[in-house]
């Protein structure tokens, strides 16, 4: 029996460029539903399940932002990666924000996209496959696999962005940890833009954190950070 393929929606409004993806995943066995504009992309995705999204920004209808802050309005999961031309900080930023794990710069060798989708994916694969990982992290339970934190009668949802930081976070607790550390641990490489949005997602979870004092997410000046709680440990 064959495995199933990869499935991948793509939303790409220059046809071209997108037939041109769409024809080279294909040829290395992927699945791909191409989509001219952010409205159609949104209607694909709600009729079918992906395991994968290739968001273009600058698209009529919907641009890239909205279609993947609607996306995670529906999955933290599923991995979002961003094909721009605007090489901007500000955009790859609110890329970030928006909910993409991601992001590629036009022009791009087909390699590069394939080589950093396969990142995301055998990290959602795994995430599937492995049994359920939990920590009791101060007052908090925090269950990687379901990525939710549980604390008194309230359920905090995470993407499976802040559940990697988190996780990371758990397994060095109360020691300073590098930026650089932190980057490659969590996101692969370490890189300017991805800083900034590894900034982003510790805001984040300082906002989850608020239900129990005792735990600081401290920032080290020109160092990295250090995740001060008072207990953490995995639980069954």
């Amino acid at each position: 029996m064959q495995p199933a393929k990869i499935k991948v929606l793509l939303a790409e409004d220059d046809l071209v460029l997108g037939y041109v993806i769409k024809d080279n995943l294909e040829i290395g066995g992927y699945d791909v539903t191409l989509c001219p504009d952010g409205d159609e992309a949104l209607q694909q995705f709600q009729k079918s399940e992906f395991d994968i999204c290739l968001l273009d920004v600058m698209m009529p209808s919907k641009d890239g932002f909205t279609v993947a802050k609607k996306i995670r309005g529906k999955s933290d999961v599923v991995p979002i990666l961003f094909i721009t031309s605007k090489a901007m900080e500000e955009d790859k930023i609110k890329g970030f924000q928006s909910g993409a794990d991601d992001y590629i710069v036009k022009p791009f060798n087909m390699q590069e996209l394939i080589l950093r989708m396969e990142v995301f994916l055998r990290r959602t694969k795994k995430l599937h496959s492995e049994e359920s990982v939990t920590y009791q992290v101060g007052k908090l339970r925090f269950s990687f696999t379901d990525l939710k934190i549980y604390v008194d009668d309230q359920t905090i949802n995470l993407t499976q962005k802040e559940a990697d930081l988190l996780l990371f976070l758990c397994k060095h607790p109360n020691k300073i940890l590098k930026r650089e550390e932190v980057l490659l641990n969590v996101w692969g490489k370490d890189d300017y833009f991805l800083g900034r949005s590894m900034d982003v997602f510790i805001t984040k979870l300082r906002k989850h954190f608020k239900a129990d004092p005792g735990i600081i997410l401290e920032t080290i000046h020109g160092i990295g950070f250090r995740f001060n709680v008072p207990e953490v440990h995995a639980v069954s």
